[in-house]
C-alpha cells in the first residue's frame, strides 16, 4: 500500500484494488481563518483527484471542501459512506455530481468489489450530536497485505472492533492538536488563559497516545494537524514552538501558549513518553506531498517533497511568513464574499430562525437554562463592544423559547457571544444550519461565560434545522446504560462516560478526588459525583474505603 498525504486529515491510498481520496482540503475555510499546514496548494489536485474511492470523513470545512470536491475530483468515483443517522453528507455530495454510493454500517466490515479488486473497509461512524455536525468516523483498510486505520479527528469510544474484524492494524494516522476556539476567545485573565491554552494543548496529545495505545498500531502518522492563521488577526494563534508541553508547570505572565501543536511536537511527545519506542510504536513525519510505501508492517521508502525540517522549529515561523505573503489575496477575496453589514436591525431574521428551532426541542432548551446574550458588534474583540454605535443585542431566551431585545436593566448574561455583523449576515443569507462549524471555528468572535462549559447550547447552535434538532433532543433524551462499573485507583466508579460513553477503563485518569476522561477533557469531583465541567451529567463513584450504608 502506498499512502501519500495530501495535507492536514487527507490522504490518498494507492491499494492493489484501486486508490482511495480521503479528505481532501486544500481552500482556506471558516471565514478565511484556517489554511492547510503545511501548504498543499502546489499539488496535483487533478491527478489527485481520479480516484477510484471517495471518503469524506464528515462535513467539517476542513474535511469537506466544496470546491475541491467540485472541481478536482471524478464524479465517476464511488463514495465510501459512513452511516449516520442524518444524511446531510450523501446530500450535499449529490448536488456536486457524486452518484455512486457504498452504504456502509457502522463498524461492520464490508468488502468493496471493483474492476481492480477486492478491497476490505470499515467506517466507524460516530453519532452523537457533539461529533461534528451530526456525524464523524474513521476508516479502516486492508488490501490484503496492510491495513491502515484514518482516523483523522474522530474520537471513537470503541476501538476492539477493529482487532477483532481486522487484527492488526499496521499504519495509523490519527489527530493530535487542537480544533476548538477555547480558551483563545474567551473574557479571562491573560495568565489564566495561557494556563488553560497549555492544559488543553497537552490534553490532546495525551488522547491521542491513548488512542495510539489501544490501536497497537507499528505505524502511527500524526495527521489532521493545526493549520495555519494567516491573516492579521488570528497570527498569533499559531505555535511558533515556545509553547508550554507540560501542564504541571505554571505559565509566566505574558506567555502565549498555543493549543495547536505540530506534527514535530507531537513526534517528540511520543518519544518523551515512550509511545515511540521504535519497536511497537514508530512515528513517521509526513508532510503535504509526503509517500511512504508499506508491505505489511514494513516500511520499505519514504520520501518527502522538501525536507520537513523547513517548514518546523526554527524555521516555522519564516515559513508561517511567507505562507502569509502568499495567501493575503486569497484571503481577501474571500472576505470579499461575505456579505455586506447593511445595519439593518437582525433581530428579525435571528428569530426567525431560532424560535422554530427552540420550539421543537424542550430538552436542549432547558439544558441550557438561562437566557444568552448575542452581541453584534464591529468591535467584538473589545468587552466595550456593546458601546459601539453599530452594535445591536439580541437575546436568546432558551427558558422562554423566544428571541427578543435586552430588558432594561437586565444586566450580563451567564452565556454571551460578541460576533461581528458580516458573519451572521453571511450565514443567515447562506442558511447555514451549523454556526459551531462555521462562526465559532474561525475564532473571528469574543465569548465569556459564568459557570462551566454549556453542552446543550453549542449543541443548539450544530443544529439549526427540523431534521437535525430533532435527533440531538432524541439523543440526549434516550436513556444510557450505566450500569457497568470498574475499579480505577480506590475507586468504583460506573465504565461509562456520562458526557458521550467513552470507556473510563482506558480514557479515565484520576488524580485525588478528580476524574478526568481524556477523550474530551471533561471533569468530575469523585466524592460527589459532580462534573466540574457542565451542568449535569453526574457520574456514579464511591469509594471503595467508604462504609456502606
Amino acid at each position: 500500500m502506498q499512502i501519500t498525504s495530501i495535507g492536514h486529515a487527507g490522504f490518498h491510498l494507492q491499494t492493489n484494488a484501486g486508490s482511495i481520496l480521503c479528505d481532501p482540503w486544500t481552500n482556506p475555510t471558516y471565514f478565511a481563518s484556517w489554511v492547510p499546514f503545511p501548504d498543499n496548494s502546489e499539488l496535483d489536485w487533478k491527478a489527485l483527484g481520479q480516484c477510484d474511492y471517495l471518503y469524506v470523513s464528515h462535513l467539517h470545512l476542513d474535511h469537506f471542501d466544496e470546491r475541491n470536491l467540485r472541481e478536482n475530483v471524478s464524479k465517476d468515483a464511488t463514495v465510501l459512506l459512513p452511516d449516520y443517522p442524518v444524511p446531510d453528507l450523501k446530500r450535499e455530495l449529490e448536488k456536486l455530481g457524486f452518484t455512486k454510493f457504498v452504504e456502509t454500517t457502522d463498524s461492520v466490515k464490508t468488502t468493496v468489489s471493483g474492476p481492480k479488486g477486492d478491497l476490505d473497509v470499515m467506517i466507524i461512524a460516530l453519532r452523537a450530536p457533539a461529533d461534528g455536525p451530526i456525524g464523524d468516523s474513521g476508516l479502516v483498510v486492508s488490501d490484503g497485505e496492510t491495513t491502515a486505520f484514518n482516523m483523522n479527528d474522530a474520537r471513537p469510544i470503541d476501538l476492539d472492533v477493529i482487532a477483532d474484524q481486522f487484527g492488526h492494524v499496521d499504519v495509523h494516522m490519527l489527530q493530535y492538536s487542537g480544533a476548538i476556539w477555547y480558551p483563545m476567545v474567551y473574557d479571562i485573565p491573560k495568565r489564566s488563559k495561557a494556563n488553560f491554552a497549555a492544559q488543553k494543548r497537552q490534553r490532546g496529545m495525551d488522547r491521542a497516545r491513548s488512542y495510539i495505545e489501544q490501536v497497537g498500531a507499528t505505524w502511527v502518522i500524526p495527521s489532521a494537524g493545526p493549520p495555519m492563521f494567516l491573516d492579521d488577526d488570528l497570527f498569533a494563534l499559531n505555535d511558533f514552538g515556545s509553547g508550554i508541553d507540560d501542564p504541571s508547570q505554571n505559565a509566566r505572565p505574558g506567555d502565549v501558549t498555543s493549543i495547536f501543536p505540530d506534527q514535530e511536537t507531537f513526534l517528540e511527545q511520543m518519544r518523551i513518553h515512550g509511545t515511540d519506542d521504535g519497536e511497537r510504536h514508530r512515528g513517521l513525519m509526513m508532510v503535504s506531498g509526503s509517500t511512504a510505501r508499506f508491505t505489511g508492517s514494513t516500511l520499505d521508502e519514504v520520501s518527502h517533497p522538501y525536507a520537513p525540517h523547513d517548514v518546523f522549529g526554527e524555521n516555522k515561523q519564516a515559513y508561517l511568513e511567507r505562507m502569509k505573503e502568499k495567501f493575503a489575496p486569497v484571503i481577501a477575496a474571500q472576505k470579499q464574499t461575505w456579505a455586506v453589514d447593511d445595519s439593518e436591525s437582525l433581530l428579525e431574521p435571528l428569530r426567525e430562525l431560532f424560535e422554530p428551532i427552540m420550539a421543537q426541542s424542550d430538552l436542549i432548551c432547558d439544558g441550557i437554562g438561562y437566557p444568552v446574550g448575542l452581541v453584534i458588534t464591529p468591535d467584538f474583540h473589545s468587552k466595550d463592544g456593546a458601546d459601539h454605535p453599530q452594535a445591536q443585542t439580541v437575546v436568546l431566551d432558551f427558558p422562554n423559547r423566544i428571541v427578543r431585545e435586552p430588558k432594561e436593566g437586565e444586566g450580563k448574561y451567564r452565556y454571551g457571544f460578541r460576533i461581528a455583523p458580516e458573519l451572521v449576515r453571511t450565514v443567515l443569507r447562506d442558511q447555514e444550519p451549523d454556526w459551531v462549524n462555521t462562526i465559532f471555528l474561525s475564532t473571528r468572535f469574543t465569548t465569556w461565560r459564568i459557570g462551566g462549559y454549556n453542552e446543550y447550547l453549542y449543541t443548539f447552535f450544530k443544529c439549526l434545522t427540523d431534521e437535525r434538532i430533532a435527533y440531538a433532543d432524541g439523543w440526549f433524551s434516550e436513556a444510557h446504560d450505566d450500569s457497568a462499573s470498574i475499579v480505577k485507583d480506590g475507586w468504583e466508579i460506573q465504565r461509562r462516560c456520562p458526557h458521550l460513553k467513552a470507556d473510563l477503563s482506558k480514557f479515565g485518569v484520576i488524580e485525588g478526588e478528580k476524574l478526568t476522561c481524556n477523550l474530551h477533557g471533561w471533569q468530575w469531583d469523585l466524592p460527589s459525583g459532580r462534573c466540574l465541567t457542565s451542568k449535569g451529567h453526574e457520574l456514579r463513584a464511591k469509594h471503595l474505603d467508604a462504609p456502606t450504608q
